[in-house]
């Protein structure tokens, strides 16, 4: 079995998930094991993990996150409307 992501959440990720209906149980998914991770085209301390979400009709999560730290830590998650279909 895959070892488990250590990671912490900013105040702010920890607002957006509860306001966007978001669970951790799907954001340690896509950290886990992302469909599709990009750089921040502004901080590149900062990449992005996408993964599709069966649950919520495969609807693309973006996960921001800084993984040069340990634990990781999560600036904010979404479902990103732009990358629907293109995973």
């Amino acid at each position: 079995m895959p070892e488990k992501i250590r990671y912490t959440l900013t105040a702010h990720a920890v607002t957006v998930m509860s306001e966007r209906e978001i669970s951790v149980t799907w954001l340690e998914r896509v950290l886990a094991n992302p469909e599709q991770v990009e750089p921040d085209k502004i901080d590149p301390e900062l990449r992005h993990a996408l993964g599709r979400i069966p649950e919520r009709d495969d609807r693309v999560l973006r996960v921001v996150y800084n993984k040069d730290i340990d634990p990781w830590r999560v600036v904010t998650a979404y479902f990103d409307r732009a990358m629907r279909g293109k995973l």
